[in-house]
Formats: C-alpha cells, sequence, structure tokens
C-alpha cells in the first residue's frame, strides 16, 4: 500500500500562474536566475534561490537566504498572488514537449512510505545537497517544490483522470520555456479524492523518478517535527511531502551523455588501442553526430570525428540490473581503466551533459574545454524501476528525465 492524499494546495491565482511558474532550483545558478527574473517580480525563483535579492557576494548558504525565501513566499500569498484551496483537493498536471504528453496527479505522499522503502529510490543523495533543502523547507514551513514520482499503471486512476480532463476545464493553461505546454485541472470533487486515495492504497509501491534530494530533505524535516512534537497523530501535514505522482508508461527518460578533459595520459593510437578491447570500435561516416539506436552503443566524439561503439561480449553482466547499464558498461570498461576517473561524481576531468541540449553540444565542448565525448543510449523506466526493486542505486547521471517539473504552482504547508 502507498499513501497518496488529497490536500489545501496554496497555489497562484490564474492571472498569475505563468509568471509565478518557475524551472526547479537546480537546473541553474544564481547568475542565471538573476538574469530569469529580472522583468518578473512574481517568479518562484525569488523563493526557491532567494539569494538573488541580495548581494551578489553573498554565501547562498547563508542564514539570510532561508529568511528572504520565507519573507518572499510569506509575500506572494498575502498580496494576493497565490491562496490556500478552501478544500483537499488531487490536482491534474499535464505536459505537452514536442508532441508528447505526460499528465500526472499532485499530492502528498507520506514519509513513513519512503522511510520503509514503499517510496523506492534509486539514487544516493549527497549531504551537503540535503542541508540546503532541509533548511529551506523548513525556513518556508512548506515543501516548495514537487517530487517527481512513477508508478506501474493502474487504470482505475488513469480512467478516474481522463474522465475529469474531459468533463471540466482547466484552472492553468499555458505554454513555459522550451515551449512545453503546462495544464492543470482541480479535483474538488471529496468523494472522487477518497476513489483515487484507495486506489493509490492497492499500487505496492512509488518509485522517486526525480528529486531525490528534495524528497530526502522533506522526509528528514518531517522527521525534526515529529521530534519538536512527541503528541503527533500521524495526520498532520509534516508526515507528507508535495509529489507529483505519473503512470511509468507515460514518462519518457533523455540520454545523459559524457565530456572528459583529455585521454587520461595516452596517444589517440594507444587510447583506441585500449578501448578495443573492450569494444568495437567502427568510424561513422560523414560528419553527422552518432546517436545510439540500442543498448549497449555508444557513440564517441574524438579530434572531429564520430565512431560507433559497441560493447563486447562478456565485458558486463546482464543479469545484474547495474551492471548491465549502458552508463556502467561504459563506466566500468573505459572511464574507470582508460581515464581513471573512478569518482565521477567528484572528479573534475568530466562532465555530463543532458541529452535535451542535442549532440552538437558535445562537438561544442570538445571544441572549448573538453577533448572526446561520448553518446548515451538513453536508460529506461523499466530499468529504473528494477533496480530500485532490487534495492540498488544507479551510477551518477544516469537518468534525465524532460519536460521538468514546474515550481511554484502548487505549494504544500507543513503547519
Amino acid at each position: 500500500m502507498a499513501v497518496f492524499k488529497s490536500f489545501r494546495a496554496v497555489r497562484p491565482t490564474a492571472e498569475y500562474a505563468q509568471q509565478v511558474a518557475a524551472l526547479p532550483y537546480d537546473v541553474m545558478n544564481s547568475d542565471e536566475a538573476r538574469e530569469a527574473v529580472k522583468d518578473n517580480p512574481y517568479s518562484f525563483l525569488h523563493v526557491d534561490k532567494a539569494e538573488i535579492d541580495l548581494d551578489r557576494e553573498i554565501d547562498i548558504y547563508d542564514e539570510k537566504v532561508y529568511a528572504k525565501a520565507r519573507e518572499n513566499l510569506q509575500k506572494l500569498e498575502s498580496s494576493g498572488v497565490c491562496k490556500q484551496d478552501s478544500v483537499p483537493c488531487f490536482y491534474i498536471y499535464r505536459q505537452i514537449m514536442d508532441g508528447r504528453s505526460q499528465t500526472g496527479l499532485v499530492g502528498c505522499a507520506s514519509i513513513d512510505d519512503y522511510i520503509s522503502g514503499k517510496i523506492k529510490k534509486h539514487e544516493f543523495t549527497r549531504a551537503d545537497k540535503e542541508a540546503d533543502r532541509i533548511r529551506h523547507v523548513d525556513s518556508c514551513d512548506a515543501n516548495t517544490g514537487p517530487i517527481f514520482l512513477t508508478y506501474r499503471e493502474n487504470r482505475l486512476i488513469s480512467d478516474a483522470v481522463s474522465a475529469w480532463k474531459e468533463n471540466h476545464e482547466p484552472c492553468y493553461d499555458f505554454i513555459s520555456e522550451g515551449g512545453v505546454a503546462n495544464t492543470v485541472w482541480v479535483i474538488d470533487d471529496a468523494e472522487l479524492n477518497e476513489k483515487l486515495k484507495k486506489a493509490f492504497d492497492e499500487i505496492d509501491c512509488l518509485y522517486i523518478a526525480d528529486g531525490h534530494h528534495r524528497c530526502a530533505s522533506a522526509v528528514k524535516v518531517g522527521e525534526m517535527r515529529r521530534k519538536a512534537n512527541p503528541g503527533y497523530q500521524g495526520d498532520e501535514e509534516f508526515n507528507y511531502f508535495l509529489a507529483v505522482a505519473f503512470p511509468a508508461d507515460e514518462l519518457s527518460i533523455m540520454d545523459y551523455n559524457r565530456v572528459i578533459k583529455d585521454l587520461g595520459g595516452y596517444e589517440k593510437e594507444e587510447f583506441m588501442s585500449r578501448l578495443s578491447e573492450k569494444f568495437t570500435v567502427e568510424p561513422c561516416d560523414g560528419d553527422a553526430p552518432y546517436k545510439p539506436e540500442s543498448r549497449h552503443t555508444f557513440g564517441m566524439y574524438l579530434e572531429k570525428k564520430w565512431y560507433k561503439l559497441i560493447a563486447k561480449d562478456g565485458t558486463f553482466d546482464e543479469t545484474d540490473p547495474v551492471a548491465g547499464l549502458d552508463v556502467s558498461i561504459l563506466q566500468n570498461n573505459c572511464i574507470t581503466p582508460i581515464f581513471g576517473i573512478s569518482d565521477p561524481r567528484t572528479d573534475k576531468r568530466i562532465d555530463f551533459v543532458g541529452g535535451i541540449r542535442g549532440l552538437g553540444e558535445l562537438e561544442k565542448r570538445c571544441r572549448e574545454d573538453m577533448k572526446i565525448a561520448f553518446s548515451m543510449y538513453p536508460t529506461s523506466i523499466e530499468e529504473l524501476m528494477a533496480i530500485a526493486d532490487a534495492g540498488k542505486v544507479m551510477p551518477p547521471k544516469s537518468t534525465w528525465f524532460e519536460p521538468k517539473l514546474l515550481s511554484g504552482l502548487f505549494i504544500h504547508k507543513l503547519s
């Protein structure tokens, strides 16, 4: 059983929704955020990256930043830009990008389900990133960014969501950055909301697709509140966190590509010889970038030429859900043994490029600050769930989800 319930969202009025909605805090730096909001005082980046309203020299982890976030969030509500719904609701959130649609249900998940493993994860988190969001959530007394969850499709939920969309007008309908269409419906029918909650009760588990740090931080704030309120009953809002749950068959993962600064001390000929021990290496015809078309194949860009790499039999364990991932195959057979990069999380010689930027970005990086690039075949949602089911974690930078869930459309108050 997975708990997923309705809640009273604080959200923008229809006239301000497009101005408030913003990309997640962690997809841009402070300078980029300042540029993004220079003509928009209502952007939710004023809450999620509140340092943009303070001196440029301030440490982004300074206490003043979290105080400013709280102030800016309160201002959105006190000014009437955002209002809290009077009754608990579920919210339907549909995004359409490049003709592909994904529709999720916005609600609140249980911190107990995360603690017990009913909400499954596939990534490690970093303590410094957690600490930042813990302070942010605690200071704001709210979950400000939704966690991206997925689940194996449930026909009752899908049919109910489709019927509501067909028979009700949306409360928001606008185009955001990148040409993404965002449409939201409010389900304010108490009887239907109870049916949806019971339908989630029949789902064995939920999976974190994206937002591991936000999720871990939200749970830890909930645990802090429990310690501060030893008589808690379990139904207080701090026992839950904001999430959007999507059926897995509607999601798509993009490639997450690699660029590296050097050849690990090898000359090109010696490097190619080492590479050929584990991969079949085929030069590509023409100048077009090579985009892998199947698992266990890779593109490589070196000295203005593209190559196709095919992992040789016996170089990986297909029965192991982690070892059989393409990102693991490349890491274990090339990046670690040839380049000497054993910890891609911290090694400054490697960088990662989301597939949304296209393969031309790999060529650009190799002209500017990198020596070699690898294009990847995308990890599948089935691989993600298999790894989470096995209680294992993916290598870093294995998945890139698009479109990103916008922040500011739904805020979950903890008290």
